[in-house]
C-alpha cells in the first residue's frame, strides 16, 4: 500500500510501498479516500527534519537532556546506537482523514464494513492507503457530507476544542491571531456560535478567506491594521475582544503581545498553536487576562485508556470528548450550518506527496486546505489487500539465505530490540533474518531496511505459523508474551522471548502446560545480564563455587514519564516487567534457584525490596528504587563470602577484594549487559541442537519468584 513517510535524519520525504496493517481488536481498518495535510503541524515537522543535527539539538533541548541522562546511565556506545536508530528511520505524517471501513476488529460496536468514517490521530490517521484506527478515534460520516470535507474533521475538532476552552457566549467578540487552517475553521465555528470575529494574519489572501467565512474584518499585525481592528472590536464590545485565540506558530513573541493589546479587561486568551509565550507581565497583569491552553482535539487526547483501550468518559461528566467534538463538527457540516467548501485549496494524488510538501514549504502552493487522494483499485477482491498499482518506492533490503543458518522470525522491533538485539543478529553469520512483524507498517519497514529481513509485515500470527522458520524472537509489549510463546512452542519452534515470560501465575501455568504437552522446551527468556562479560569475569575472579554468600543488588530504576506504557496495568507492574533480570543474575552467581522469597513495597508501590534465600544457604537482597538521580549508574551488585568481597558497578567497573589485595578492572567500551551474547547463545543452541542457554525450569522458577515478590 502507499504510505507517506519522512526520514528524520536526512529529511527525505518518500511514498513507500508498505505492508497493510493488521486489524487488531478494538479498532477498524480504514481504506483512505482523502487525508488532509496540516500546513502548520506537519510543515513544522518536515522543516525540523531537514535541520542539521546541531540545529535539531537547539530546537529540542528536552531531547538533548534525555540523551545526556542516557549516556550517564547506559554509556555512550549504547546511547549512540539507540539514538541513531531512532533518527535514521521512516516516521509517519498525517492525522486527519476520511475513508471507508474495510474490516472491523474484535469488540468494536457501532461501525460496519462499508461505513464512511472520519478518523483522527497522529499514530493512526496517517497519509497511508490503509490505516488501523481505534474505535474512539473513528466517527461515522453523516449522509450528505462529502468525503473531502469530512477529512477536515480532526482539525475541525482542534478548533472546536479551543472554542469550548474559551467558553464563548452569544453576542461576544473574538479575535483570531493566525488564519491558517485551524484559524480559518475557528473563525467559521465562532461565527456559527453567534460571535463577532476579527482576524489577524500576515498574508492578505488568508485575511480575505476569513472574511468570506464570516469575519467582520481582518488585517495584518502592522500598526495600521491593528488600529482598524481595535475600532471594529470597540464598535461591538467597548474595551476590546472578549476572547483572543492564538492560532499562530513560530518563534516570534508578537502574537502574545498583540493579544494583550486587543483584549478587553479580564478577557480570555486561548493558546492553540505552538507559538512563543513570553507573557509581557505588565500588560497581562493590568488587564488580569485569563490565559488558557487548548489541548488538541479534546478530552481523551494522550490518554491511552481512552484512545487505544476504548474506555469512554461518562457523558454526564465529560460532555465533549475528542470523538464527540469530531462528531459535532460532522453534524454541522451535515445540516449546512458550517460551510468549508472555500477552504479546499487543492487535491493531489498521494503519489505526488513529496512534491506537494516541497511546494508548500517554498510557497509554490497557496491556500490552507490541501488534500491527498487515494485512487480506487481495479480488479476483484478487497481493495485494501491488493498490491499497489504503482509502487513508488521500495523500502526493502532482503536477506540472502545461508546454508545451515538458523532461519529466524521476529515479532516486535521497537527501540530495545532494534538497538540491543537485532544489530548482533544481522551481523551474525549463522542467522537468516527471514520475517519481521510489528504493530505498524512503518516500524516493520524500518526493521527490514536496517537489518535486512527478507519480508516485513504486521501479522504476528503469520510469523508463528511459518513452517520454514526454525525459531522466533518475541520482543513485543508484555501482555502478549505468554500467548505468543505458547503459539510458537505449539508450532514446534524454538523461542527467545524478552522478559517477562508471563504476567500472572495463570499465564505461566499455560506456558508450563504447553511445554509439557508438546515436549517442546526450546525456550529462552532474555535474562541477558548473566551473559555480560564483566559479570562473567567477576564471577570467575571471585571463585568459591558452592560457598554460601550474601548478595546485595541495588537498582536505580528512575522515574517513569506520565505517558510511559509501563504504567498501563494491563502490562503488569513495573517490577514484574523487569525484576526477573535481577533475580536471575543472583541465581547465576549462586548456581541455584531461589527457594524462598519475601518482599515489601513503598507507599506509592513504585519501590520494592526483595529478600531471597537459596538452597545452599546464600541470601540475596534486591532494592528496586525509583527516586535516584538519572545521571547515576543504574545497577550495582555487592557480593560477600569466604573472606572475599566483590563489586559490579553498572557493568563497567568490577572490583574483587581478597587477601591478595584489591583487583580493579574497567570496560573500555561502556556498559555491556550481555544482550548480544545472550542472543548468540540461543542461536548456537538452536543451530547445534544443544541445550538451551538457561534451563527452562530455572526460567519458570525465576518468573514465579518475580510474580511472588510483586504479589
Amino acid at each position: 500500500m502507499w504510505h507517506v513517510a519522512q526520514n528524520y535524519s536526512s529529511g527525505e520525504l518518500a511514498v513507500l510501498d508498505a505492508p497493510v496493517p493488521s486489524c487488531r481488536p478494538g479498532g477498524v481498518l480504514v481504506r483512505t479516500s482523502y487525508s488532509l495535510i496540516s500546513t502548520g503541524t506537519e510543515l513544522m515537522k518536515v522543516s525540523e527534519a531537514r535541520m542539521s543535527l546541531l540545529a535539531k539539538a537547539r530546537h529540542r533541548p528536552d531531547q538533548v537532556r534525555q540523551v545526556l541522562d542516557a549516556v550517564a546511565a547506559n554509556g555512550a556506545v549504547a546511547t549512540y546506537r539507540k539514538t541513531r536508530q531512532r533518527l535514521d528511520s521512516w516516521t509517519p505524517l498525517g492525522y486527519s482523514l476520511c475513508g471507508v471501513v474495510v474490516e472491523v476488529g474484535q469488540g468494536v460496536q457501532g461501525l460496519e464494513v462499508g461505513d464512511l468514517v472520519a478518523a483522527a490521530g497522529n499514530e493512526f490517521a496517517l497519509h497511508a492507503e490503509v490505516n488501523w484506527v481505534p474505535r474512539n478515534l473513528c466517527v461515522r460520516v453523516p449522509d450528505g457530507v462529502l468525503a473531502e470535507h469530512a477529512a477536515f474533521a480532526t482539525v475541525g475538532a482542534i478548533a472546536m476544542q479551543a472554542l469550548r476552552r474559551a467558553e464563548v457566549q452569544l453576542g461576544e467578540t473574538a479575535c483570531v491571531v493566525g488564519l491558517g487552517l485551524v484559524g480559518q475553521l475557528l473563525v467559521r465555528l465562532l461565527v456559527n456560535a453567534g460571535v463577532r470575529v476579527v482576524g489577524v494574519d500576515t498574508l492578505e489572501e488568508r485575511c480575505r478567506t476569513a472574511e468570506e467565512g464570516g469575519a467582520i474584518g481582518c488585517a495584518g499585525p502592522d500598526p495600521t491594521g491593528v488600529a482598524g481592528l481595535e475600532t471594529l472590536l470597540r464598535a461591538g464590545a467597548p474595551g476590546g475582544a472578549d476572547h483572543v485565540f492564538l492560532a499562530a506558530g513560530g518563534t516570534s513573541n508578537g502574537p502574545v503581545e498583540l493579544a494583550a493589546r486587543l483584549a478587553r479587561d479580564r478577557a480570555c486568551v486561548v493558546d492553540i498553536g505552538k507559538t512563543r509565550l513570553d507573557l509581557p507581565w505588565n500588560a497581562y497583569y493590568e488587564k488580569e487576562l485569563d490565559v488558557r491552553f487548548s489541548r488538541s482535539y479534546g478530552p481523551g487526547r494522550y490518554d491511552d485508556r481512552y484512545e487505544i483501550d476504548g474506555i469512554d468518559y461518562p457523558l454526564g461528566y465529560v460532555r465533549w470528548t475528542e470523538e464527540r467534538n469530531i462528531a459535532c463538527f460532522l453534524a454541522l457540516l451535515a445540516d449546512g450550518s458550517l460551510d468549508i467548501s472555500g477552504l479546499v485549496s487543492s487535491n493531489h494524488p498521494v503519489t505526488d506527496a513529496p512534491a506537494v510538501y516541497d511546494e508548500l514549504r517554498s510557497g509554490g502552493v497557496t491556500g490552507v486546505g490541501h488534500l491527498l487522494s487515494y485512487p480506487a483499485r481495479d480488479g476483484e477482491g478487497p481493495a485494501y489487500a491488493e498490491a499497489p498499482v504503482r509502487p513508488v518506492r521500495r523500502a526493502t533490503r532482503g536477506a540472502r539465505p545461508r546454508s545451515g543458518a538458523v532461519r529466524l522470525g521476529v515479532i516486535g522491533a521497537g527501540s530495545h530490540a532494534s538497538s540491543m538485539l537485532l544489530p548482533g543478529l544481522a551481523a551474525a553469520g549463522d542467522v537468516d533474518l527471514v520475517r519481521v512483524a510489528t504493530a505498524t507498517s512503518l516500524s516493520s519497514i524500518n526493521a527490514q531496511r536496517a537489518f535486512g529481513f527478507a519480508s516485513a509485515g504486521t501479522d504476528a500470527q503469520a510469523v508463528v505459523e511459518d513452517d520454514t522458520l526454525d525459531a522466533v524472537l518475541v520482543a513485543t509489549r508484555h501482555r502478549t508474551h505468554a500467548d505468543l510463546v505458547c503459539a510458537a512452542l505449539e508450532s514446534g519452534k524454538a523461542v527467545y522471548v524478552e522478559k517477562p515470560l508471563a504476567l500472572s501465575e495463570e499465564e505461566l501455568g499455560r506456558v508450563e502446560e504447553t511445554m509439557a504437552r508438546t515436549g517442546n522446551e526450546r525456550l529462552m527468556v532474555g535474562f541477558n545480564r548473566r551473559f555480560a562479560p564483566s559479570f562473567l569475569d567477576l564471577r570467575r575472579r571471585f571463585g568459591g563455587e558452592g560457598e554460601p554468600v550474601s548478595l546485595r543488588y541495588l537498582v536505580n530504576a528512575g522515574r517513569l514519564g506520565a505517558s510511559s506504557w509501563y504504567l498501563d496495568r494491563a502490562e503488569g507492574s513495573r517490577f514484574v516487567g523487569e525484576g526477573g533480570h535481577f533475580i536471575d543474575l543472583l541465581s547465576a552467581w549462586t548456581g541455584e534457584d531461589p527457594v524462598d522469597v519475601c518482599a515489601q513495597r513503598s507507599g506509592d508501590g513504585q519501590d520494592v525490596s526483595v529478600l531471597l534465600r537459596f538452597a545452599g544457604g546464600s541470601l540475596g537482597t534486591i532494592t528496586y528504587a525509583t527516586g535516584g538521580s538519572r545521571r547515576c549508574g543504574k545497577e550495582s551488585l555487592d557480593v560477600l563470602g569466604g573472606g572475599r568481597s566483590a563489586l559490579l558497578d553498572n557493568f563497567v567497573r568490577t572490583t574483587v577484594w581478597s587477601e591478595r589485595g584489591r583487583d580493579v578492572r574497567r570496560s573500555r567500551t561502556g556498559p555491556d549487559k550481555g544482550h548480544r551474547a545472550a542472543v548468540a547463545a540461543f542461536v548456537t543452541a538452536v543451530r547445534t541442537g544443544g541445550p538451551m542457554p538457561i534451563d527452562p525450569a530455572s526460567l519458570v522458577t525465576t518468573t514465579r519468584t518475580t510474580l511472588e515478590a510483586a504479589r
